[in-house]
């Protein structure tokens, strides 16, 4: 069994974080060599993607199985390849720093089985770490670049002696209001 663990920190709080990693199209969009990922289910999809090793190249079908949603903190997966004995698992673990920062933490095992198993966990050591690194970075781009800028409060030059007329309007309102007497 391989299996290697991706950290980052995302700038932006972790309900932005889960209202993006909620959606499984979003994790096989971001996923290096996805080229479709089919809905089946709230917890089942197909993803086809495109792999290479060295000088093979070949696509697969992954069948993705989301074991629990536990939002916004976690979510357990397993997958399989169809057709090749290959299997795996993993999570997504997020933990609030503070209102804008979250810090995610993405886990995956690879295993293979059969007489394939030696080759196919010989292609997948080197790969893995670096597609975990890749997908990690790419959601880390993404979920910042999605989130709001915050808001800005540019000055409004105003004439003191505007400002004031504006002020005895206003208190000149607010006395009618009440039923008092205009003041002058």
């Amino acid at each position: 069994m391989i299996t290697t663990e991706q950290s980052i920190s995302i700038e932006a709080g972790i309900d932005r974080v889960w209202d993006y990693v909620r959606d499984i199209r979003r994790w096989a969009n971001l996923f290096p060599g996805c080229r479709e990922c089919q809905v089946i289910s709230d917890n089942e999809s197909r993803w086809i993607i495109k792999v290479g090793a060295g000088g093979l190249v070949r696509t697969v079908t992954v069948l993705v199985h989301v074991d629990e949603w536990n939002g916004p903190g976690g979510v357990d997966f397993t997958f399989k390849l169809e057709g090749d004995p290959v299997q795996g698992g993993g999570s997504y673990r997020a933990v609030s720093r503070d209102a804008n920062g979250t810090d995610v933490t993405l886990s995956v095992q690879v295993a293979g089985s059969g007489s394939m198993a030696p080759m196919w966990e010989a292609m997948s050591k080197p790969l893995l770490p670096q597609l975990a690194k890749s997908f990690a970075g790419q959601l880390k781009r993404e979920i910042e670049a999605a989130a709001p800028a915050a808001p800005t409060i540019e000055p409004v030059p105003v004439k003191s002696s505007s400002l004031l007329a504006v002020l005895r309007r206003f208190f000149a309102s607010l006395r009618r209001l009440k039923g008092q007497p205009k003041s002058t």
